[in-house]
This record gives structure tokens, C-alpha cells and sequence, in this order.
């Protein structure tokens, strides 16, 4: 194996040789390596790659910085990098594919191909195709927190989510980037190739584009050798510095930005879309498809040039790409973000130029700008200083951050005591569009599981409590705080908890559902008897291992132990049954609450 080693490595020191050669050779390059190191360190970046792409040959490859800042790994052309959301273009290509075949028509309800697939309503049901999901104009805002917070590897669990999260807008009334739309995309491609999503990227894309470093997991990004770790910038302190953070496996949420890839193989896609769907010409993707894609089907934005960018003109979007007019050129491209991770792809379908930055850092302006000064010089623009411009921006970002920031905290010094001691506060909390909250209390500290992260839940004002976000160690960053606020039934208990988890809608209500209780059967037994309320007798008694609660002229219902004395009633909200005890541990009575008030029964 070490001779085959040995002649890859040398066959990729002669490429890289070859390559630094030629990008001397080209004029349009000279400087930029200096350019581009001092970026890396204005923006305390990690590292970054970058692959440029003219016609049809590579003109530019190089990687910058560290992948792994700690041991001080050098990124290379072929270091994987996750590329977060340019993944849609791949998912939509194969849609493209499967429309072409005859197999789909993206104008059609998608009901038609995947039933399965509710909306919240009956006019989304009706009216909403393939085109609009590809296109972002559903209706739908983005409910992130509902796949990136409330965590699960079941696409099906995802696509059920769907039918309960509610719509900003009418369908095609406006531009909304919604990501559960391109999972329902994956779904459906999954429904008529008889394979998975990631099989089909493989075998359809990676293997005829020779795209043999790239993957679709976070498995096999850890375990490769040249993987990038992803980073943060910490603005909590004093001075901004970089922090390493987790991989997030986005697993189930893949089809919308599951991709790890190098910018070495992203060159070979970038490649292909300058040549309408061919890659050394063979067809990858239909030219019909191509050319709807990265043509405009919804407009995003207002897309008026400001004072700094007066030639950069409308913002519109295809089918998993953007569209903008760069300087009097079209460009066509798509950011992707995650976990630690930036990207930016373009391409110049006229001016048949591609382009590539991939980041190891998180929300990073690295990749666009970047991007940008190497546009200029391949299309022999007048220089424009974009690190400047985007640094000033986002520092105008920064600076309205910390104003609100600090009116926050002034109104945040009127306190107030909570309505109800602490443990009344702790339950199961959900909502069908998003999951379960466990709300829970260790000593006399309040704290809250989403998913698989555990935070800390503080008491703000009245029953409003504040999320902070705790990291491994259980350190607590109380720089930045997620209000939810809990409320009160007509009974007097706590029965939901509200999150603006989606600003565009109203406010989400988790409701309260019962935490069952570990209960022998045999202690079920001392609750067994005839309760009476005045003249109501109410019994009950134990059948099947679960205890009956029978009252007259009602049906029999189910009680559900969610403590040692506390039970709720099946499928009926509202009503809690607590039988009282006496000191010698005996059971004395019932207290009934429910929506209409508290009722209590003595034992006969």
C-alpha cells in the first residue's frame, strides 16, 4: 500500500507545483495571496480555500490559514470544508433530472407525488408545486428552530412537522427561504429513484464529476485526514477571538445542506453549471433545467443598489441559486452556513467564470468578499475595497446589536417575582411543528432540554424566563438570553409555555403534556375506593394494571400517573387528578382540577 501512497502524494505535489506555476504566470492573481492572508487575520479567521475556475480549466486553487488552528494543519485545495446550504443546487438537480424523464412535473400540486406532504392549510395543500419549493415562495418563513433546535435523524419525523407550521404569507405571494422545503425535495427523490437522497448525490453527481473527496455525513468528515474543524468568533469578549465549536449533524434536514466538500471537487460542479449541466461533455443535469435554474423565478429582495455598490443591481432567485447583476455581469450564486462553516459558489454562466470559497468559519463575510475581489480581477474590473465595505457594514450591525442589547438590560432591572414556585414551572412542554421542551429543576436552578442541549433557564419578570445557552463544561453565556414566557389555565396551573421560536408568526404555544410516571401497580391499589362530592359519588378503581376513574352520566376515563399521587386524564386536557394523604401515608380524598375550577372529593 505505501508504494501506491507514495506515487498519490507525488502525483499531487507535481499538480500543486504545476498549479502554483501557472497561477505566478497569471497576471490576474498577483498580490492576492498577501490580500487574502491579511483578510484571514482582519476577520480572526481560521482558514479558508479557494478554487477559481475560467472556461473549462482550473485557473486558480489554493487554501489559506489553518484548518485545524490548534495544531496548526494547513488548509489545502483538497481540505473538506461543510458547505451548508449549496447543497440545494444538488437537490434541485436532481429534481431537474427526474422532471426531464417524465417522472415529475414541477407545476403540478405536489400532493400529486407525495401525498404524505401536508401544508397547514387547504389552499397550500392545493395550489403549492415543486416549483415553488425550489423557489422559496410557499408561503412558509423559515422555522429553523424546528429542525435545528428540536433535533432528529427521521426525515419522516421533519416532513410531518410541516402540516403544523403556520404560514407568513399567501402562496407565491412573496420570497421566504424555508429549508423544510428542500428536505421534502430529498423525500421525494428518494420516493422515485428507490434509493436514498445521498445515494443519489453519489452516484449521480460525486462519481461522473470525480468529486472523490466530497461526502454527505459527519462521520466521515471527522474521520478524514484533511477535514476542517469549524469556528466561531466569541464577540461576548472583550477581544474578538475565535473558538472551535461542534460539528452539527444535520442528517435528517440533509437534502437542504448535508454536503462536505473540498474546492478542488467544488470546481468540477461550478464547471458544470458554466456548461449548462455538462462536465467534459457528458450530461450531468438536463440543459433545460439549467437554464430555469439560474434564471429568475421569484424576486428576493428590493435589489436597489446602495452608495457603496451602485452597480449591483435586483436580487432574485431560481432553483437553488441566486441571482444578481455584479458590476454589469450576471452572476449566479448560493452562501451556505453551518455550525462553524461559511461557503460562497458563483459563476459567470456569460463570462464562463467559476469561483469557490469555502470557510472554517461560522456566519463568516470571508467567502463573499473573497469571492468578490477575485470576480473583479477575472473580469478586469476596477478595484473596489471589499473588505472595508463589508467590515464597515457589519460593524454598523454590531453597534445596533449592542444598543438593543443594552436597552434590554435597562428595562431588564425592574424585577419581579414569579406567580408559582419554581418545581410548578417544570413539566414536558410541546408543539407538533417543532418538539418537546423538558423543563426541569436541579436545587434551586431552573433549566430546559431542546433537543440534545441542555440550557439554563432563568426567571426574568412575572412567569417570563430567559434561555442562556451552556456549553460542555456547563458554563453558562448569559450575554444573549431567549425570552419564553409561561402561562396559567383557568385552574391556576401552569399548562403552556410560549417561545417567538419564528418572528414572522405569532408567538408558538408549547402546550403542557403529561410526564408519565414510573408507578407499581401495586401502590395504585390504595387509590381504589368511592369519592363523593356532595351528593356525586365518584369510584375508582383498577383494571388492566391502569387506574379507572367512573362518574356518573360521563364515560370512563383512563388516569395517566405523571407523579407518586398525580395523575392526568387520557386524551383529555385540562383535568389533573391529585389524591390527598394523610400523614401515615393513607389516602383521605381527591382534588379535581380542571378548566372550570378546583374540586375536592372526600373517601367514603
Amino acid at each position: 500500500m505505501k508504494p501506491l501512497l507514495l506515487i498519490l502524494s507525488i502525483s499531487f505535489v507535481m499538480f500543486s507545483s504545476a498549479q502554483e506555476k501557472n497561477q505566478v504566470s497569471d497576471k490576474r492573481f498577483a498580490g492576492l495571496d498577501t490580500t487574502f492572508t491579511r483578510i484571514l487575520s482582519v476577520w480572526k479567521g481560521a482558514g479558508f480555500a479557494v478554487a477559481v475556475v475560467e472556461k473549462n480549466k482550473l485557473v486558480y486553487v489554493k487554501g489559506f490559514g489553518f484548518r485545524n488552528n490548534e495544531e496548526k494543519l494547513p488548509v489545502t485545495p483538497n481540505t473538506l470544508f461543510a458547505i451548508g446550504s449549496c447543497t440545494k443546487s444538488f437537490t434541485a438537480s436532481l429534481i431537474g433530472s427526474l422532471a426531464a424523464k417524465g417522472d415529475l412535473d414541477i407545476d403540478k400540486p405536489v400532493r400529486d407525488y407525495l401525498p404524505e406532504l401536508k401544508f397547514y392549510n387547504d389552499e397550500m395543500n392545493d395550489r403549492i408545486t415543486l416549483r415553488d419549493m425550489m423557489c422559496h415562495r410557499t408561503g412558509l418563513p423559515r422555522h429553523d428552530y424546528s429542525w435545528y433546535l428540536f433535533m432528529t435523524s427521521s426525515r419522516d419525523s421533519l416532513l410531518k412537522r410541516i402540516q403544523w407550521l403556520e404560514p407568513s404569507a399567501q402562496v407565491r405571494e412573496k420570497w421566504q427561504y424555508n429549508n423544510f422545503m428542500y428536505l421534502a425535495q430529498g423525500v421525494i427523490i428518494e420516493k422515485y429513484t428507490h434509493q436514498s437522497w445521498e445515494a443519489n448525490i453519489k452516484n449521480s453527481i460525486f462519481q461522473p464529476l470525480g468529486m472523490n473527496r466530497s461526502n454527505l455525513t459527519i462521520p466521515d468528515l471527522e474521520k478524514d485526514p484533511d477535514a476542517a474543524i469549524g469556528y466561531e468568533i466569541n464577540d461576548s469578549a472583550k477581544i474578538r477571538r475565535i473558538k472551535k465549536t461542534d460539528y452539527y449533524h444535520i442528517d435528517a434536514m440533509g437534502p437542504a445542506g448535508a454536503i462536505n466538500s473540498s474546492a478542488m471537487d467544488m470546481s468540477n460542479w461550478v464547471n458544470t453549471w458554466i456548461h449548462a449541466g455538462k462536465f467534459n461533455g457528458k450530461e450531468i443535469f438536463p440543459p433545460g433545467f439549467a437554464k430555469e435554474a439560474m434564471s429568475s423565478q421569484m424576486v428576493f429582495g428590493n435589489g436597489l443598489p446602495d452608495l457603496g455598490t451602485k452597480d449591483i443591481l435586483f436580487s432574485t432567485y431560481g432553483f437553488g441559486w441566486m441571482m444578481t447583476s455584479y458590476r454589469g455581469h450576471y452572476r449566479v450564486e448560493h452562501g451556505g452556513n453551518i455550525d462553524g462553516f461559511s461557503a460562497s459558489v458563483c459563476f459567470f454562466p456569460t463570462d464562463s467564470i467559476g469561483i469557490v470559497v469555502l470557510s472554517n468559519q461560522g456566519n463568516s463575510s470571508i467567502p463573499p468578499i473573497i469571492g468578490n475581489l477575485i470576480s473583479d480581477r477575472m473580469l478586469g474590473l476596477k478595484y473596489y475595497d471589499w473588505n472595508n465595505y463589508l467590515w464597515e457594514a457589519n460593524e454598523k450591525i454590531r453597534q445596533g446589536q449592542k444598543d438593543a442589547d443594552g436597552a434590554k438590560q435597562a428595562s431588564a432591572n425592574v424585577r419581579s417575582n414569579a406567580s408559582h414556585p419554581l418545581k410548578d414551572y417544570t413539566g414536558l412542554f410541546n408543539n407538533k411543528g417543532y418538539g418537546t421542551m423538558n423543563v426541569f429543576q436541579e436545587h434551586d436552578s431552573m433549566f430546559v432540554q431542546i433537543g440534545k442541549d441542555t440550557a439554563y433557564l432563568k426567571q426574568d419578570k412575572y412567569d417570563w424566563f430567559k434561555i442562556y445557552p451552556r456549553d460542555k463544561q456547563g458554563r453558562v453565556d448569559t450575554s444573549q438570553g431567549f425570552a419564553i414566557e409561561f402561562r396559567i389555565s383557568s385552574n391556576g396551573e401552569i399548562n403552556e409555555l410560549n417561545a417567538a421560536f419564528e418572528p414572522s408568526v405569532k408567538t408558538l404555544v408549547f402546550s403542557r403534556i403529561p410526564k408519565l410516571a414510573a408507578v407499581q401497580t401495586d401502590s395504585l391499589k390504595k387509590f381504589e375506593g368511592e369519592y363523593s362530592i356532595g351528593a356525586i359519588s365518584l369510584k375508582v378503581f383498577l383494571q388492566n394494571k391502569e387506574l379507572h376513574l367512573s362518574v356518573p352520566g360521563q364515560p370512563e376515563y383512563t388516569l395517566v400517573p405523571i407523579d407518586a399521587n398525580k395523575f392526568t386524564l387520557k386524551d383529555l386536557s385540562g383535568f389533573t387528578i391529585t389524591f390527598d394523604l394523610n400523614d401515615k401515608n393513607e389516602v383521605t380524598g381527591l382534588t379535581s382540577s380542571q378548566p372550570n375550577g378546583t374540586f375536592k372529593a372526600a373517601k367514603k
